[in-house]
C-alpha cells in the first residue's frame, strides 16, 4: 500500500489520534514555571558557581541589593531625613541581612589617645555650615566616599544584602512598601540580581501571554493574504496551534521551567510549523488551477505523493539544525534545541499525514486567480523574471554574491560577544539607570570578590592584601578596592600618632592585627568586620568593584588578580556576579561554534546522503555558509554584540534556511526528469514551487518578528538578526543556488 493510500485509508484515526495528543498537552501546561535566574543557566561544573558556592559557604549565600537615590544635593535635610527613615525600616526587617548606607558607615578616629568607633552622620546638618562640615567628613572616609555616598553629592546609595532562598518578588515588595512610606522628590533607581530576576520574570511572563496571541493573529492575517481562502489558511494555522501546545507542553513534563530563552521557543513554532502545511496549500492551489477536475480524495493523493518526500527531508534537516543547539554550553539552549527538535517533528507528522486526511475529507475549494492559466500577479512576474536573469547571466551573479559576502564579512573584524548581563533589560530601566549611576559615581558596577583561606592575623597575609589594593588602585576603570587591611590600617591611624612607627601600617605580629580586631570590636560593632572575615580569622574577602566596557577589560582584571596572588603563593577563590558574567560570555562563545559547526556537519551529510552526492552537501551549504558569514559580519558593522539570546540564529537559521534549498533542489531534479534542460527547469522552478518557498520563509521572518514587541532588547536583537539571516538564505536559495546549477550542472541534478 502507497503512503498515500494509507493517509486516505486510515484518515479519521489520523485525525483523531491528533486531537487527542493535543490535548493531552493541554494538561501539563497550566505548571509552566518561569526561571529568569542567568545564573542557573551555567553547568554546575562552571568556576564561578563553584567559586561562589565556596565563598558563600564561608561568608554566606548574601546577595546585595542597591538602592540608588539621586537629587541636587544628597545632603540636604529631607533627602537624610528620608534615607535615615528608609534604611532604619529596612535594618530590622528579617529578610534583610545586612543594610549599609551614609548612616550606618563609621568613622574611626583617634580621641583622647584611644580610637573611638562613630557614626559618620551623627546629626542631620540643619544649616549650610554644619552641611559642609559632613561633607568634607564623608570626602576624608574612604569607607563612605564612593561608596554610598557619589563623587559629586548627588547620589546616595543603600546597599543590602538578602540570602538567596529569599523570594525575589518579596523582597522586591518590601522595598517598594518602605519606599511608598517614606516618599520623596529624589529619583530612586535600583539594582542587584534579586531585582534583574525578579522583573525578569514579570517581563518573560508578559511576553508569553502577549506575544503570541499577537503572532498567531499575525499568521493567519498573513496566510489568508497569501491564499484568500480559509481551507488553506486553516491547515497549516491548525498545525502551528497543535506544535505550540505540544512543545510548550513538553518544558513542564521533562521538568524544566521556561528561562528568557524559552520565550523564544512558541514564536519559534509559531514561524516554523506551518512551513510544510504552506507547501501542502500551495502545491492545493496550483493543481486545483492546473487540474480542476481532480476529486478532493485524488487532490489529497497527488499533493501526497509529490509533497511527500520534500517535506519530509526538509523536516529532517530543519531538526538536525535545531539539535545543533543541544551542542551549546547554556543549559537553556540545549532545552530549547531539544523542545524545539521535537515540536518540529510533530509539525511536520502532522503536515505529511493530518492535512492530507483533512483535505481529502473537504470539498473542492475555488481556483486561485493569480494561477490561472495566463494571469500573472506580482509575484508570479518577479520570480518570472529572476529566472530569466539567472539563465542569461549566471556568473554575473555568482560574482555578486561573492562581493557582497566580502564586504560582510569585513564587519567579523569588529564582532564582539556582550561583556555582561546589562542589556537584559532596556537602558531606560531603573536597573540600567542604576548601573550608568554606578559606573560614573562611584567604584563602578561590577565586582570580584576575592577570599584567601589562611591565617588572617598574618601581617604577611595582610601586607600582600594592602599591596594589591594599591597596585589595583591603578588599574584603569578599578574604583574602589577594600580588604581587612584598609581597617586595620584606620585602626592603626586611631591608635597612633602620625609621627609613630605604627602609624598607618599593619602590626608586624599576629598578637597585634588580634588585639587591632578585639579593640575594634570593643568600640564598634562586631558585625562591621563580617564582610571581610569569618568569625574565626580563617578566610578573609578583598572586594574589587570596577567599571568595564569589554569583556576584554574584565578578562584583564582577573588575569592580575590571579598573577599578583600566584606570585606571592596564595591561592585565591574568585566569585562575584561579574565572574559569572565571564563564563556566561564563555559559554556564548564556545556554544556558538559548537553548535554552528555541529549543525554544519550535520546538515551537509544529510544533503549528501540525500541526494547521493558530496556536491550537493557542498553545493547546498553555500547558501547556510552565506547567510552565517553575513550576519556575522553585519553584526560587527552595525556593533551589534553576540549574547545569550542572539548566539542561537547561526543553529536556528541554518535549519530553517536549508529548506528553501532542498525544495529548488527536487524541483529541478523533478523539472529535469521530465525532459526539460537546466534553463527551462530553473525557470519553472521559480515560477511554481519558488512562490511557496516565497510564502513560506515570508511567514517565518513574519512569525519571528513578532519578537520586535518583547520586553527584553536582547530579544528584539534575535528578531531583526534572524529574520536577515533568513531573507539571505531566501536570496541565496532562489538567485545564487540556481545560478551555480546552471553554471556548473551538477550530474546529482540529473540522476
Amino acid at each position: 500500500m502507497s503512503k498515500s493510500n494509507f493517509i486516505i485509508k486510515y484518515r479519521w484515526h489520523i485525525i483523531i489520534v491528533t486531537l487527542v495528543l493535543v490535548l493531552a498537552g493541554i494538561i501539563p501546561l497550566i505548571t509552566i514555571r518561569v526561571n529568569p535566574d542567568l545564573e542557573s543557566y551555567l553547568p554546575e561544573n562552571m568556576p564561578s558557581i563553584q567559586n561562589n558556592k565556596k565563598i558563600s559557604d564561608v561568608f554566606g549565600n548574601d546577595e546585595l541589593l542597591l538602592l540608588v537615590f539621586q537629587t541636587e544635593d544628597i545632603l540636604n535635610e529631607k533627602t537624610l531625613h528620608r534615607i535615615r527613615q528608609i534604611s532604619d525600616t529596612l535594618s530590622i526587617m528579617p529578610q534583610f541581612g545586612r543594610v549599609y548606607s551614609m548612616f550606618q558607615a563609621k568613622d574611626i578616629r583617634s580621641q583622647d589617645g584611644s580610637m573611638v568607633v562613630n557614626p559618620v552622620v551623627t546629626s542631620i546638618p540643619e544649616n549650610e555650615h554644619d552641611r559642609e562640615t559632613l561633607r568634607q567628613a564623608i570626602r576624608s572616609n574612604d569607607l563612605v566616599y564612593k561608596i554610598v555616598v557619589s563623587d559629586d553629592f548627588k547620589n546616595a546609595l543603600i546597599i543590602l544584602s538578602s540570602e538567596k532562598t529569599v523570594n525575589d518578588d518579596q523582597l522586591m515588595g518590601l522595598i517598594d512598601e518602605v519606599l511608598k512610606k517614606y516618599p520623596g522628590d529624589e529619583n530612586v533607581y535600583i539594582s542587584g540580581n534579586p531585582y534583574l530576576r525578579d522583573e525578569s520574570g514579570k517581563k518573560i511572563g508578559r511576553d508569553a501571554l502577549l506575544l503570541l496571541p499577537i503572532g498567531l493573529l499575525v499568521m493567519f492575517l498573513f496566510l489568508y493574504a497569501s491564499f484568500r481562502e480559509f481551507r488553506s489558511v486553516l491547515l497549516p494555522f491548525s498545525v502551528v496551534l497543535f506544535s505550540i501546545v505540544v512543545s510548550m507542553a513538553l518544558i513542564p513534563v521533562f521538568g524544566w521551567e521556561l528561562s528568557l530563552i524559552g520565550v523564544i521557543i512558541p514564536i519559534m513554532m509559531l514561524a516554523v510549523a506551518n512551513n510544510y502545511g504552506v507547501y501542502y496549500a500551495a502545491r492545493y492551489q496550483d493543481l486545483r488551477a492546473s487540474e480542476p477536475g481532480l476529486a478532493p480524495r485524488e487532490l489529497a493523493i497527488k499533493i501526497s505523493d509529490y509533497l511527500f518526500t520534500p517535506v519530509t527531508l526538509c523536516g529532517l534537516t530543519t531538526i538536525v539544525g535545531v539539535l545543533g543547539l543541544v551542542a551549546h554550553l547554556f543549559r537553556p539552549a540545549r532545552q530549547m534545541g531539544i523542545v524545539s527538535a521535537i515540536g518540529i517533528a510533530f509539525a511536520l507528522l502532522v503536515s505529511l499525514l493530518f492535512i492530507p486526511a483533512v483535505l481529502s475529507l473537504l470539498k473542492k475549494g475555488k481556483i486561485h486567480k493569480d494561477l490561472e492559466a495566463g494571469s500573472k500577479g506580482f509575484l508570479p512576474s518577479l520570480l518570472e523574471h529572476t529566472g530569466e536573469s539567472i539563465t542569461r547571466h549566471p556568473k554575473r551573479i555568482i560574482a555578486i554574491f561573492i562581493l557582497f559576502m566580502g564586504l560582510c564579512s569585513a564587519g567579523l573584524f569588529f564582532f564582539k560577544t556582550a561583556p555582561d548581563s546589562n542589556d537584559v533589560l532596556p537602558q531606560s530601566h531603573s536597573f540600567n539607570k542604576a548601573i550608568n549611576i554606578l559606573d560614573s559615581h562611584f567604584g563602578g558596577s561590577k565586582m570580584f570578590n576575592v577570599m584567601f583561606q589562611t591565617d588572617v592575623t598574618d601581617p604577611a597575609l595582610l601586607n600582600c592584601l594592602d599591596r594589591y589594593e594599591q597596585e589595583l588602585r591603578e588599574v584603569p576603570g578599578v574604583g574602589t578596592v577594600t580588604s581587612l587591611s584598609s581597617i586595620i590600617r584606620k585602626i592603626s591611624k586611631a591608635l597612633n600618632d602620625s609621627t609613630d612607627a605604627g602609624y598607618d601600617r599593619i602590626p608586624e605580629t599576629r598578637e597585634g592585627v588580634a588585639q587591632y580586631l578585639e579593640l575594634y570590636s570593643m568600640s564598634g560593632e562586631p558585625e562591621d568586620l563580617e564582610q571581610f572575615v569569618d568569625f574565626d580569622y580563617t578566610s578573609t574577602l578583598l572586594t574589587v568593584q570596577f567599571r568595564a566596557g569589554s569583556i576584554g577589560e574584565v578578562r584583564k582584571l582577573l588575569a592580575k588578580i590571579e598573577g599578583m596572588a600566584r606570585a606571592d603563593s596564595l591561592e585565591p577563590v574568585i566569585g562575584g556576579f561579574t565572574l559569572t558574567d565571564i563564563d556566561i560570555n564563555q559559554s556564548v562563545e564556545k556554544g556558538q561554534y559548537y553548535s554552528l559547526l555541529v549543525a554544519f556537519v550535520a546538515i551537509f551529510l544529510l544533503l549528501s546522503l540525500i541526494l547521493k552526492s558530496f556536491k550537493a552537501g557542498l553545493i547546498g551549504s553555500i547558501p547556510l555558509a552565506f547567510a552565517v558569514f553575513c550576519t556575522f559580519g553585519l553584526m560587527g558593522w552595525l556593533g551589534m554584540e553576540l549574547n545569550i539570546v542572539t548566539a542561537l540564529i547561526s543553529s536556528i537559521s541554518i535549519g530553517l534556511g536549508v529548506d528553501f534549498t532542498i525544495h529548488v533542489f527536487w524541483r529541478i531534479k523533478w523539472e529535469l526528469a521530465h525532459g526539460n534542460n537546466y534553463g527551462r527547469s530553473i525557470k519553472a522552478t521559480l515560477k511554481t514551487i519558488g512562490r511557496g518557498i516565497v510564502i513560506n520563509a515570508s511567514s517565518v521572518m513574519l512569525g519571528f518578528a513578532i519578537l520586535f514587541l518583547s520586553a527584553f532588547p536582547l530579544i528584539r536583537s534575535f528578531a531583526f538578526l534572524i529574520s536577515l539571516s533568513l531573507f539571505l538564505c531566501l536570496v541565496s536559495a532562489l538567485i545564487l543556488i540556481p545560478a551555480i546549477c546552471y553554471w556548473a550542472r551538477p550530474k546529482f541534478l540529473e540522476k
